[in-house]
């Protein structure tokens, strides 16, 4: 038997980091963000002599003691399952993503999130959205001890363009946008992600924003881009992209002031260069550091900004949203 998963990654549009304890438990965050069509996957087949894993990725394979990694997430998933039911028959377990780790795009949260989905379609787990991004949170968080938010588990699970709210006592209120088609489409062809080649980990950045809220200065950073993701979805309703421009700048512009480390001087002469090239607004999205940027343009300026970033190396593609969230099914 073979049970196949998938579950999208996402763009961060807004409000990236007030989605991360203890701000959203102090001061509730709220986060705008939309899955693309890309996506992490994983496939189950029944009748292993064990339990396998495989990371197509990275090529490397392992069982229930690996302390590989590559395989921290199939394992700390199948812990979980295995807890939760009588007894786990054997399996092999394949994943392969999309995007890479610590490009931040969700992938890791997302990848949780697609084995769940995995192990609920073959094992008849009764898990709604909700709960299936409450329990990837919970296994990252707390029975792995990965620092991070709470946006790209909801993302994965739900799909489309959300605006979520963050509460104290893990509430979390999942708000899906009703984009009309004409807007959807301009976002779609004004928009251009660039991966700078630098994958990391977040963990650093998010750690250094949260201990830095006793400060003012950093706290009153998060509290713009909370109510920046407030204005973007406004002008996302309405389809004003003037406002949508300038709240990209703002929240860009605020998440700087989160960390040091969310940008460098490689990544600010990018983003220079494609202002100067057409561009009208970017970010980075995810926790910073690297990872994918998301930029603004106008469409007629795309093969311009394309030319532009060929100079600086690193990928360049388009983006298709996507309205579903995390499928399960078999072969």
């Amino acid at each position: 038997m073979i049970i196949r998963s998938r579950a999208p990654l996402r763009l961060g549009l807004a409000g990236g980091g007030t989605d991360i304890s203890p701000y959203c438990d102090e001061y509730g965050g709220a986060v705008l963000n939309a899955t693309i069509n890309k996506f992490a996957y994983c496939t189950i087949e029944t009748g292993s002599s064990d339990i396998e894993f495989f990371d197509a990725n990275a090529n490397i394979s392992g069982g229930m003691n690996s302390d590989d990694r590559n395989l921290m997430l199939s394992i700390g998933v199948t812990r979980r399952i295995s807890n939760m039911i009588d007894k786990l028959p054997n399996f092999r377990m394949t994943i392969y993503n999309d995007a890479p780790m610590g490009s931040g795009l969700g992938g890791s949260s997302t990848m949780v999130v697609a084995i769940l989905k995995c192990f609920e379609e073959w094992l008849k787990l009764p898990f709604g959205e909700y709960d299936l991004a409450h329990i990837a949170w919970d296994i990252e968080r707390n029975d792995l001890k990965l620092a991070g938010g709470k946006q790209d588990q909801y993302a994965a699970a739900f799909g489309g363009v959300n605006f979520i709210e963050f509460f104290a006592e893990n509430k979390v209120i999942v708000n899906p946008l009703r984009i009309k088609r004409w807007i959807q489409c301009e976002l779609e062809d004004s928009l251009l992600l660039y991966f700078t080649g630098i994958s990391r980990q977040s963990s650093h950045i998010i750690n250094q924003q949260m201990s830095a809220l006793s400060h003012d200065e950093n706290l009153q950073a998060m509290h713009d881009l909370k109510r920046g993701a407030t204005q973007m979805k406004e002008a996302l309703l309405t389809g004003d992209f003037d406002s949508f421009a300038e709240s990209l700048r703002d929240g860009w512009d605020a998440k700087k002031r989160t960390s040091d480390a969310i940008s460098n001087a490689q990544m600010d002469e990018v983003y220079e260069a494609v202002c100067n090239a057409g561009g009208k607004a970017g970010k980075i999205s995810g926790a910073g550091g690297g990872g994918f940027f998301m930029f603004y343009i106008d469409p007629t300026c795309r093969e311009k900004i394309k030319q532009t970033l060929e100079r600086f190396g690193g990928e360049i593609s388009t983006v298709q949203f996507t309205d579903d969230g995390s499928q399960g099914w078999y072969v």
